[in-house]
């Protein structure tokens, strides 16, 4: 029978018991952060104030005004207020995160330099700055200036000690088999997808397309785990972790935002277990030895192994060694000297042939990792 998202982990399920998971906090971020239990929260995804200082708003060079963040919130007395505000909640934050726990933090050139000065003054351990390039930026009206065509995001963990999770397999597979870079392009949050007022206005200036933070919590969250957003805004952060099978804890102080957020929410649907788990990382798959084909008799000693192309041959001993002319040793170890090279990885490198076809030996060894995975289970 299929389980849904919620089912999962039992951790979770005890930290859901101390912790308002699933749920909105209205008021101040960082008296709600302080007062949540320290080391309770897997990921804190924060979009704070970008202190934009547009005193005088934005227009365009037909004069219609230009829907940009002039809200009370984006606004501080100086620098030093919005410093002395970012490393309050950065101190709040680090508190909530577990040992492994890490951050993401997303801003403009106006305030991520500041970001992460505090950041590393407290101690957080940087793992990479993301660039999110828009594929449809809003123009530089007037003309005086580069198109601002991208932000950057902060991925920091507690500690350099902190083990943080990061599905690298996963984004690995989603990128067509190719390491995932550190300049995603995505568009901004425009169509259906943009939550609009009763007068057709954006009820949040600065609303994050869903598909950066599903990739996001793709890479660096797993099912069940505890995501808080200090800015929850109209819950971007908490539908995807809805969808994907996480828990969130939203904070957020303007009601009209807040109110769009759980209308939003409620109307998400977890996805089902099974469809949410990533790839399993090879470093944490079942061991399997050479030998054990053998034992199981999967490849009978005397067996004669090839290379792809058939160049290169060697027999398999009862040991689990194979020798080919004056070479002995591993199947690593001898892939590497019939080739004259300085290591090779035996599992692709040497093939064997089963009712007329030909495959990899790991494939025999996947059938084991296969029947000890179900028996496991």
């Amino acid at each position: 029978m299929l389980r849904t998202a919620r089912t999962a982990p039992v951790a979770a399920a005890e930290e859901a018991q101390r912790l308002p998971i699933d749920t909105i906090l209205v008021g101040d971020c960082i008296d709600h952060m302080n007062s949540l239990p320290a080391g309770s929260v897997d990921l804190i995804f924060a979009d704070p104030p970008y202190n934009l200082q547009l005193d005088q708003g934005l227009t365009r060079p037909d004069q219609s005004k230009v829907d940009a963040v002039d809200d009370d919130w984006d606004k501080f007395d100086s620098f030093a207020h919005y410093d002395q505000f970012t490393r309050a909640w950065l101190k709040a934050a680090r508190r909530l995160l577990k040992p492994d726990g890490a951050l993401w933090v997303i801003g403009s050139y106006h305030n991520i330099f500041r970001v992460g000065t505090a950041l590393q003054d407290l101690d957080f351990w940087m793992l990479n700055d993301v660039i999110w390039r828009k594929a449809n930026p809003m123009p530089n009206f007037r003309g005086t200036r580069f198109t601002n065509a991208h932000e950057t995001l902060i991925w920091a963990a507690k500690s350099q000690k902190s083990r943080v999770t990061f599905n690298y397999e996963a984004m690995k597979l989603a990128n067509d088999d190719t390491q995932m870079r550190s300049d995603w392009l995505f568009p901004i949050c425009t169509g259906a997808e943009r939550l609009k007022d009763e007068d057709d206005g954006k009820v949040h200036p600065t609303q994050k397309p869903e598909a950066l933070l599903f990739r996001i919590l793709n890479a660096t969250t797993k099912p069940g785990d505890i995501v808080l957003d200090p800015f929850f805004g109209t819950g971007t952060t908490g539908a995807v972790a809805r969808k994907l099978g996480r828990h969130f804890i939203g904070i957020e102080r303007e009601q009209s935002y807040i109110d769009a957020a759980r209308q939003r929410i409620a109307t998400i649907r977890p996805g089902v277990f099974e469809a949410l788990q990533s790839v399993k990382p090879k470093r944490q798959e079942t061991r399997i030895p050479f030998g054990s084909l053998i034992e199981q008799g999967l490849i009978e000693p005397g067996a004669q192994l090839f290379d792809l192309t058939k160049r290169y041959f060697a027999m398999v001993r009862a040991d689990g060694s194979l020798v080919s002319g004056n070479h002995q040793g591993s199947i690593h170890k001898v892939g590497a000297l019939v080739q004259g090279f300085e290591s090779c990885n035996g599992w692709t490198f040497w093939h064997h042939e089963q009712a007329g076809k030909v495959a990899p030996i790991d494939d025999l060894r996947a059938g084991i990792r296969q029947k000890l995975d179900l028996l496991s289970a």
